[in-house]
């Protein structure tokens, strides 16, 4: 028992001095990292107030260059405004000057102009005087004058401008005369001046149109194709167009024929969009014909507007512009119209400027003057061509000197104005000009227009061709109208109406096709 309570009790004496020493330890430890952290905390410190003095030093020496910049930029500043300033004082000291010599000068010429109005004034005070003894000794004189003519001053003067009034008389008609003389000698002149520099100034190549066209192929296969299995397609084509189609030897080429440079163009164009298609019937032939046609026709519309734009002339009617156009297929003795009507033109706009009138008035009228040959209807044809376009142009709202110098350019009606001799020599010097006209193609177009006006004067007759030069009429009927027997009946009546009212050279055969079709549509 006493065993275990002196162990007990040196296990306790243990544990307390183990506890005891433990706490030593533990507070010479504490005292040892104090020790260590005071030192850190020390030396961080000094190393902190070393760092900082070097920035301090950093920043103060930045901060002395950024002063430097800165009185360096403020300096320039203040010497660029020094320099204006004294610019400036140097502007104003030599505008001091010369405002000061300016003033001096004015004064002196204030002083010499004062001088000038004094000298003035006292000639015109001298002057006066004068005038006032002039005055009284010219009356002195009329009294004087007057008592010696016996004629009061009234009466004197009334004989003197009698007198005067008759030398001025004399002398004047005797001016005009010589002047009217010499009008006479240099008018011609003048005139033929004014007539030659205009066709200088407007010479145009012309060329003869022709009655035939030559349709190039790409080789002779071609030409089978286009005459078709007994001619059919050939045949279609030729009743079509009204257009003779000569197959001949030429290698590569065939040959349109027509006086109708319109039906010729048509039958031109459809070949070749044939040819170039490649099916080549009897139908396809009437449909391509057809839409040619069309297409032709808005052609010509084009051709209208683009000649009034070269020629600048505004405001035409549609109609007007559309007859311009269709005068390109026109020919007047072999010279095609629209360019003898564009060559009328400009003419009459240069001979109108020179002698002052209005340019694009004349070339207005030079350009209608004969559209009169350009007739929609049949029963146009009966009217002369002048007096045709002068109606069309009243029709349309042209002004009364266009209708004028339109209608009376043949001389059909009184020239009313100076635009109407200036279109009629106009005209005359661009178709009297050598090689611009044929007189014998022309009468050979009008005999085959009689020619078919004919086949056109019978009942039933739906379209007449003249071909082969005029020595054929191919004649289509509507099958509705005509039978059988009367197309035999028709084409001997013709035959001898022909015989009758005509004059030719050799036959005229006179053909009549009768074509009757079914036509239904399968839905």
């Amino acid at each position: 028992m006493d065993n275990t309570i002196l162990i007990i009790a040196g296990i306790a004496i243990g544990a307390i001095i183990g506890f005891v020493i433990a706490k030593v330890l533990e507070k010479n430890n504490a005292s040892k990292l104090i020790k260590g952290a005071k030192k850190s905390a020390a030396s961080i410190l000094k190393e902190a107030n070393v760092e900082g003095e070097g920035i301090k030093k950093d920043k103060i020496l930045q901060a002395k260059e950024k002063f430097l910049e800165l009185k360096a930029e403020h300096e320039k500043v203040i010497l660029s405004r020094d320099k204006k300033m004294a610019d400036t004082e140097k502007r104003i000291r030599d505008k001091e000057s010369q405002v000061s010599s300016e003033l001096s000068k004015n004064k002196k010429l204030n002083s010499d102009i004062e001088e000038k109005v004094k000298d003035y004034n006292h000639r015109l005070d001298v002057l006066e005087k004068k005038q006032e003894e002039l005055d009284r000794l010219h009356k002195s004189q009329v009294e004087q004058l007057e008592v010696i003519s016996s004629l009061s001053a009234e009466e004197a003067k009334s004989q003197l401008v009698e007198s005067l009034k008759g030398e001025a008389k004399s002398e004047a008609m005797s001016y005009i005369q010589d002047k009217m003389e010499e009008a006479k000698l240099t008018a011609q002149q003048d005139a033929k001046k004014i007539i030659i520099n205009t066709i200088q100034r407007i010479g145009t190549e012309e060329a003869v149109d022709n009655c035939v066209s030559v349709f190039n192929i790409e080789s002779d296969d071609v030409k089978g194709r286009i005459i078709g299995r007994e001619g059919r397609n050939i045949r279609a084509i030729e009743a079509a167009t009204g257009v003779e189609i000569i197959v001949d030897d030429t290698p590569e080429a065939i040959i349109l024929s027509c006086f109708d440079s319109v039906r010729r163009e048509v039958a031109r164009l459809s070949l070749h969009k044939l040819v170039t298609d490649g099916r080549i019937h009897p139908a396809r032939i009437e449909e391509v014909v057809q839409k040619t046609t069309k297409q032709i026709e808005q052609e010509i519309i084009e051709v209208g507007k683009r000649t009034v734009i070269d020629l600048g002339i505004h405001g035409l009617h549609p109609e007007l512009i559309k007859m311009v156009g269709r005068m390109k297929y026109r020919s007047s003795y072999g010279q095609n119209l629209l360019q003898h009507s564009r060559e009328v033109a400009k003419l009459c706009g240069v001979m109108a400027a020179e002698l002052g009138l209005n340019p694009k008035l004349a070339k207005r009228a030079g350009l209608l003057h004969d559209i009169g040959k350009v007739p929609d209807a049949e029963a146009d044809m009966e009217t002369p061509h002048a007096i045709l376009g002068m109606q069309w142009a009243e029709k349309y709202g042209e002004k009364e000197e266009v209708c004028n110098a339109i209608g009376a350019h043949h001389d059909e009606i009184e020239m009313k104005s100076l635009l109407s001799p200036i279109i009629q020599v106009c005209d005359a010097i661009s178709g009297a000009r050598p090689g611009a006209r044929r007189q014998v193609l022309d009468s050979y177009i009008q005999r085959l227009k009689d020619l078919e006006e004919i086949a056109f004067g019978f009942n039933g007759v739906k379209k007449a061709y003249a071909i082969q030069a005029g020595r054929e009429l191919r004649v289509i009927v509507e099958s509705e109208k005509v039978s059988d027997q009367n197309a035999a009946d028709l084409s001997f009546s013709i035959s001898q109406k022909i015989q009758t009212d005509m004059t030719y050279p050799g036959q005229v055969k006179v053909t009549v096709i009768r074509e009757t079709r079914a036509v239904n549509i399968a839905k």
